[in-house]
């Protein structure tokens, strides 16, 4: 459990399920940054259309910690070894946290509706969970760490 892959280890497997990774960076191999950027992609498309009162407040926040969770995890896949990477999917999963408050808050406070606050939890159920099962692969790789979330 929670092996290292080396970038030609990504590309055979890629070449297995079908997908061209010749100009694909690292981290957009992994399942955990897709879902976390289709997250983004949703959050932004989502709040378009919040008050404009919301611009510099929830909007801004929400954006900000849909945006943290792929960057973190795009900018962890750049750090030495898998100690490093480990603390950048932490900061990740702190942002996932955040959204999903500021996305419950927004529901509540009726700027985003029922049915789209079910549509954005089930996409970052998915970025989370695909998230936290790679920083538990990376648990393996260190000597140190949580056992338990």
């Amino acid at each position: 459990m929670g092996k290292r892959y080396t970038p030609a280890e990504f590309d055979v497997a890629a070449a297995i399920y079908g997908y061209d990774t010749r100009d694909m960076a690292i981290y957009e191999r992994l399942k955990a940054w897709e879902r976390c950027h289709q997250l983004c992609v949703a959050v932004y498309n989502a709040t378009d259309s919040w008050p404009k009162g919301e611009r510099y407040g929830l909007v801004s926040q929400a954006r900000r910690a849909a945006h943290s969770a792929a960057a973190n995890i795009a900018e962890g896949c750049a750090k030495q070894g898998p100690r490093e990477f480990r603390r950048y999917l932490d900061i990740s999963l702190g942002s996932l946290s955040e959204l999903s408050y500021t996305l419950l808050l927004a529901r509540d406070l009726t700027i985003l509706s029922h049915e789209r606050w079910l549509e954005l939890d089930e996409v970052h159920r998915k970025a989370g969970g695909m998230t936290w099962l790679l920083y538990k692969s990376l648990l393996a790789k260190t000597s140190t760490g949580p056992t338990r979330r």
